[in-house]
């Protein structure tokens, strides 16, 4: 091994270093605050500073760590022992590379050589360019070196357990200084730092050193007497930074400066709610800016709203569309409802109309939309709208850590705002942060097409506990972490009696209730949310639904109505649906005349160019149906685009005898949750079809389920529904009602906010105290 020569013996100089570190046991480990203070050292904007991995793990083991925010970006990544040298975006290093292969005989070549020591066993983790192996000392007998020099090879045993078969000269310490003359580092401004003899190849090259606290001891003594070398107290970045400022390489307090009003100390609010959209509907009357409350009673702002309801200190982060990101007289902060909230405000983040365009309604709906719903086939990536992605939710993250209490719960809902985690952990290691998604979770190999799969995994590992509707969900996510990062499955939970488990396209019979990935514990949890069965019975009970529900069942008269209620979008499934009833009229004529489809579409956003051909053939095809099957007293589908007051919703279901919702996909579906609190509110029967495929089918025990993408099944079930007998269908419905008025929304909202605190380990947060 070349050694430095004395005259690199100099101290090192703020900004101008490189640090060349092992992982495990070092960089990896030490204080939370210790850590957060190394990674911004690299990560500051005006920093020199430098940084190499040196490893003897693969390079695959450390994919999930370049993911990992909490963790420093490396320049470059020596892996394998220094078999492998990359630059930290993973381009090889060609010419070091090169020679490194040059002299390997390949993995196949040692294994057939050492096939006559049977003690050896092969390490069944990621290597390239050398063989790793479990052995006991006694076993790396004089024939064993003999056959490794045989093979031109060098035999490295660390830790008296792991053996490496290297190519002949390769090791980290001989990598490093390979490393420094390709990349043009002075090695007087080079320090290595490690904490096994698997490191010692490193402080043989004479460079500046740090052995961390908690070392092997066999490497503390082979190092005691290199003056260049400094023995830290400190474990992992303890001893990192001990070791830096012993060498002259940190000023004091050196960090990377937080984002403005992020200092360190923290905001009031107890429960931080960061949500896209802000809690009210913004509108200008005569001129003046005004803010209303939201208009359907029964969506998820209003249910979020109530968990504010008491004295606790809470704050919404969301956008507010204005002129710039830093309009003039801007008020971040507003009150929410003085009267129901008193003690909630509205975090503002301010955001163009591009932003706005490309971060929601291009972005989200054209790369994460099909994707999440399994149509792969419609997604559009775009690197340049990725990078909007990750600026708008740097803007929330920072926002929710200006605004939350020590300790705070920081509740993050969507799939756009998936990367708010990643920003949210570092700012604030304190809080509690949960996650909950509001769609489906799709399969690994779905969801994996995301060019930004690592990134988005990473992040959501930030979180204590990430929320999926339904148990299949949670799965598919562990599916996606595991081929991210090795996963240990810390806990389990049956799914049965409450979710349906082989009865069902989404069941499964066991859902995974915890993971350990890099020494992070992550929670997780089905939680399938509800609808306000309360409000809907109350809403049943007024004058003017009780009219309205009238009004249609004398316009149905004797024939039978089915309801369907869905928002513009392939993922419904609407065509299929059409198709179905168009079906159902050719191959069961006496159902001509005697039943009606009441298909009320809502529109997509202004906005959203991706669902105007499906309009369009959404026209075509009622068109067609209407054409075909009407008479002059009866018309088969009536046709509403258009979105429908939650009063007159609650009367069409009221008054429906069928409930029709197929969608292709749902993350959950409350439509038909709000169909059976309306049928059990008005006290009379009816029967729910649902698709195998939306969430809800798994929690509602007593739906008709169907596929939508069987074309015969589809028929096959709405027949049934409508033949269906009356003591049958009273009692699915009863079965379902019992459901949604035990599993409405505010158990949802207070089983999430109980799972988060047993997830944490912390005081119990109530709902009404945030």
């Amino acid at each position: 091994m070349t050694v430095l020569p004395r005259r690199w013996a100099t101290r090192l100089q703020p900004d101008h270093f490189v640090l060349a570190t092992d992982l495990d046991g070092t960089l990896l480990a030490g204080s939370p605050e210790a850590r957060r203070r190394v990674r911004e050292l690299f990560s500051a904007q005006q920093s020199g500073a430098r940084l190499v991995f040196v490893t003897g793990r693969g390079l695959e083991s450390i994919l999930p760590l370049l993911s990992d925010p909490t963790i420093p970006v490396p320049d470059y990544i020596i892996a394998d022992v220094g078999a492998t040298v990359v630059h930290g975006d993973l381009r090889p290093v060609d010419d070091i590379q090169q020679e490194i292969a040059a002299h390997w005989p390949g993995s196949q070549a040692v294994l057939k050589a050492l096939a006559g020591f049977p003690g050896l066993r092969r390490q069944s983790v990621p290597q390239e360019r050398r063989c790793s192996f479990l052995v006991t000392e006694g076993q790396v007998t004089p024939e064993l070196r003999a056959a490794v020099d045989a093979l031109g090879c060098d035999l490295l045993l660390s830790a008296g357990c792991y053996l490496d078969v290297l190519p002949r000269g390769v090791g980290k310490g001989p990598a490093l200084l390979r490393l420094a003359e390709a990349a043009g580092f002075d090695p007087a401004t080079i320090v290595v730092a490690g904490d096994t003899l698997n490191d010692l190849s490193m402080f043989e090259t004479g460079l500046h050193g740090i052995v961390v606290g908690q070392a092997e001891p066999a490497l503390v003594e082979a190092v005691r007497k290199r003056p260049l070398v400094h023995i830290a107290d400190g474990a992992g970045c303890d001893g990192i930074l001990e070791g830096l400022a012993h060498h002259g390489a940190l000023r004091a307090h050196q960090g990377a400066d937080a984002p403005d009003g992020i200092d360190g100390s923290a905001g009031k609010a107890g429960l931080v709610m960061v949500y896209h959209r802000q809690p009210f509907d913004e509108v200008v009357e005569n001129g003046v800016p005004c803010r209303r409350r939201p208009r359907s009673p029964n969506g998820i702002i209003p249910t979020l709203l109530r968990f504010f309801a008491g004295s606790g200190r809470g704050s919404w982060v969301a956008w507010s569309q204005q002129e710039s990101r830093t309009p003039a007289d801007f008020e971040t902060h507003v009150e929410v409802d003085a009267e129901r909230y008193p003690s909630l405000v509205a975090a503002r983040v301010a955001l163009t109309a591009e932003d706005i365009d490309i971060f929601y309604k291009k972005f989200s709906k054209e790369a994460f939309w099909p994707i999440i719903f399994s149509f792969p086939d419609k997604a559009e990536f775009n690197q340049a709208h990725w990078e909007r992605f990750l600026e708008v939710n740097r803007l929330f993250a920072e926002q929710a850590a200006r605004e939350a209490a020590q300790g705070a719960v920081a509740w993050v809902h969507d799939y756009n705002l998936w990367m708010v985690p990643a920003f949210l952990r570092p700012l604030r290691p304190d809080l509690r942060i949960a996650f909950f998604h509001h769609t489906a979770f799709p399969s690994s190999d779905v969801f994996n097409i995301l060019p930004w799969r690592r990134d988005i995994i990473g992040s959501l590992l930030q979180c204590d506990y990430v929320g999926f509707h339904i148990p299949r969900y949670v799965e598919n996510f562990v599916d996606a972490v595991r081929s991210f990062a090795p996963v240990d499955v810390c806990g389990t939970a049956p799914c049965a009696p409450r979710f349906l488990t082989y009865g069902c396209a989404l069941g499964v019979d066991t859902m995974t209730s915890a993971i350990e990935v890099g020494g992070r514990r992550v929670a997780l949890g089905a939680h399938p949310v509800g609808t306000d069965a309360a409000m809907i019975e109350a809403l049943v009970a007024t004058p003017a639904v009780r009219e309205q529900a009238g009004a249609i069942r004398d316009y149905l008269g004797d024939v039978t109505g089915i309801v369907s209620i869905e928002r513009l979008d392939y993922v419904k499934g609407t065509l299929e649906k059409l198709q179905a009833f168009e079906r159902l009229l050719e191959r069961h004529p006496e159902h001509i005349g005697k039943v009606t489809l009441l298909n009320i579409i809502t529109p997509a956003a202004p906005g959203m160019e991706i669902y105007e051909s499906l309009r369009v053939e959404v026209d075509r095809t009622v068109g067609r149906i209407n054409g075909r099957f009407s008479t002059l007293g009866w018309v088969p589908v009536r046709y509403f685009y258009r979105s429908l007051p939650f009063d007159e919703v609650i009367a069409h279901y009221a008054a429906c005898d069928v409930a029709w919702i197929t969608p292709l996909r749902d993350g959950l579906n409350l439509v038909a949750k709000e169909f059976v609190a309306a049928k059990r509110a008005a006290g009379n029967s009816g029967v729910l079809i649902l698709s195998e495929f939306a969430g809800a089918a798994v929690e509602l025990h007593g739906a008709l389920l169907t596929n939508p993408y069987d074309a015969n099944a589809m028929t096959a079930t709405l027949h049934q529904a409508l033949s269906m007998g009356g003591d049958e269908r009273a009692y699915r419905t009863a079965r379902m009602g019992m459901i949604v008025a035990e599993h409405d929304v505010a158990r949802w909202g207070e089983d999430f906010l109980a799972a988060v605190n047993s997830a944490c380990a912390r005081p119990p947060l109530e709902a009404d105290a945030a």
